[in-house]
């Protein structure tokens, strides 16, 4: 039932993106424009610590679907707890992964009393570690801290018709008030996946972003 509807939710975006491009303020196309997605701290279990920390057999609860198809926001919630504090209702996001990954901000990070890397997604390798508390049970972990390197999702086709290719770096642009040019934004190009840029809350208050604003890429 659950891949069912996350197969219904990538028909919708893909219909739903042919029907709506993405324009400029003059009303023409601009195929480099891109909607932002603003990321707070948030964790993916593995099954194994996932049924540490709410029980044996638990599931995760969706709370609502998140851009990128098969992944949402549970309901479930845990406590990160570092050398030097704490963070509490630290959300959950589905489904469960092979390895258990908790994405920080720098400001949590001294919050905590850690110093967590900037990585992608999965770069796992000499990260630090915390304890996560759940409501049945606790876990120590020896690393899978990180801070989340900025990204841009998008389906090969998308990177081929932009002249982009997967792990590629590009510049972006930022109008507004506090707009200004990223630099060192990857390209994750994927078959399941929605244009969306991914950053972090600091990055966006910083540039004065919100979700769903659009961004530019600038052409190599």
């Amino acid at each position: 039932m659950e891949l069912q509807q996350d197969t219904i939710e990538r028909v919708i975006r893909q219909i739903l993106g042919e029907m709506n491009p993405q324009t400029t303020p003059g009303g023409a196309q601009d195929p480099f424009l891109v909607p932002v997605g603003v990321s707070n701290r948030h964790i993916h279990l593995s099954r194994a610590d996932m049924e540490i920390l709410f029980g044996p057999g638990a599931e995760l609860h969706r709370m609502k679907a998140m851009k990128q198809p098969g992944q949402y926001a549970a309901e479930e919630t845990v406590t990160l707890k570092g050398p030097k504090g704490s963070l509490s209702k630290v959300r959950v996001l589905g489904p469960v992964r092979a390895e258990t990954q908790i994405e920080i901000s720098v400001a949590d990070g001294f919050t905590l009393g850690l110093r967590a890397p900037l990585r992608m997604s999965g770069q796992l390798d000499d990260t630090p570690g915390l304890e996560i508390i759940g409501p049945q049970g606790r876990v120590q972990k020896q690393n899978g801290v990180i801070v989340a390197l900025r990204h841009i999702h998008m389906t090969p086709a998308t990177a081929a018709r932009l002249g982009l290719r997967n792990g590629q770096e590009v510049d972006v642009e930022i109008t507004g008030a506090r707009g200004g040019i990223l630099r060192h934004v990857a390209v994750r190009a994927a078959e399941a996946s929605a244009l969306e840029m991914h950053i972090d809350v600091e990055e966006a208050n910083a540039l004065g972003l919100k979700n769903d604003d659009l961004v530019r890429i600038r052409p190599l």
